[in-house]
């Protein structure tokens, strides 16, 4: 039995991640896997009744007693600075101590590529951005706020062993997957800092002769990625940059509503979500796509030991984004339960096939 915390969050979180479940709901029905999935209400709607995000003591739940979270987008303008976003998504990365961020970014199909002639066979990346330290450590502040004379400062933390755990997970997933290099990204040539990096980068790499370590200047890289994805396989970066690194990659691959990703650590409860927003402006009007989602719930799926499971939930979204059974953005027509039906029909096809 694998138990599962869901999160809808707010906005198109909500729609989304009811459609996940009722999916996961008919899998884990027909593949008998087992699944357990548990709602929690934590979200704007809460946090405004109660001012807060994520109750005491509820980390140590996750911690101890659930096999992962699935995670709606969060965010709403009701709370204008996000305080339940940052304390909920924020609070869980760090509290859980979620130290990867696992982007896979490749175009469903060839016609959600914006670079001319590059498709699935080309732009095939899957980026591994660190997740707690960084500038994201909220280390710093204003001085003289709303003055001419303001200061702001914001400082980036890289240690030695946050540095090296996700460099090592990036060459330990590419051996692991058959990939023939690892790409860091920094800018150790005007960063002192980020010669941490490259020292470590280089160091690990050393464990992987067969795995051919390349480093590039972050600005360097996202040409690369545009002017040639081919060229690379696996990206490892800071947090900042792996921030902007990631979604250019979804780009890339069709939208923030086909981008998936994990954060995970191999000691920890893991989280799956998908990158786009809550989308306030969207909310109820059956737009949202539900893809993203349900990559996510694969993703989850696969780290749980359910690979067949996971396949079957990611080829039956590939199929109905080919098939054009999806939503506007990235090329159909149908609703976000149509697709969501479009999806099940296919997985539900799919299960069939194999039994016959």
């Amino acid at each position: 039995m694998a138990r599962i915390a869901v999160i809808p969050g707010d906005g198109i979180g909500i729609e989304v991640t009811r459609e996940v479940m009722r999916i996961l709901q008919v899998l884990d029905a027909e593949m008998r896997l087992g699944l357990s999935l548990e709602a929690f209400d934590f979200g704007a709607e809460r946090f405004l009744r109660t001012g807060v995000g994520l109750p005491p003591g509820q980390m140590d739940v996750f911690r101890t007693e659930f096999d992962a979270i699935l995670l709606g987008a969060m965010g709403d303008p009701r709370v204008p600075d996000n305080a339940h976003a940052r304390e909920i998504l924020l609070g869980l990365r760090f509290g859980l101590d979620l130290y990867v961020n696992f982007r896979p970014c490749s175009p469903l199909a060839e016609r959600l590529s914006p670079l001319k002639g590059k498709g699935p066979q080309e732009i095939d990346m899957t980026i591994f951005r660190e997740n707690t330290e960084g500038i994201y450590g909220a280390i710093g502040g204003s001085f003289k706020r709303g003055t001419l004379d303001e200061v702001a400062i914001a400082e980036e933390i890289h240690t030695r062993k946050g540095v090296e755990r996700i460099i090592r997970a990036a060459f330990k997933w590419a051996s692991a997957h058959g990939k023939r290099h690892v790409a860091l990204g920094d800018k150790s040539n005007a960063i002192a800092a980020h010669g941490l990096w490259l020292r470590t980068f280089r160091e690990v790499a050393a464990e992987y002769p067969q795995i051919e370590a390349r480093h590039y200047y972050v600005d360097a890289l996202a040409l690369q990625m545009v002017t040639r994805p081919e060229s690379l396989q696996v990206i490892v970066t800071t947090n900042l940059f792996g921030d902007i690194l990631t979604d250019l990659g979804a780009a890339l691959s069709g939208g923030l509503g086909v981008a998936p990703s994990a954060n995970l650590n191999p000691d920890s409860t893991p989280l799956f979500e998908p990158v786009h927003g809550s989308a306030p402006e969207l909310t109820g009007k059956g737009l949202a796509n539900p893809a993203a989602m349900v990559l996510s719930a694969a993703l989850m799926l696969e780290h749980l030991g359910q690979a067949g499971a996971a396949r079957r939930l990611s080829t039956a979204v590939q199929q109905t984004v080919a098939e054009g059974q999806c939503t506007r953005d990235v090329g159909g027509t149908l609703s976000t339960t149509e697709a969501a039906d479009a999806i099940l029909d296919r997985m539900l096809q799919g299960l069939r096939r194999t039994r016959t």
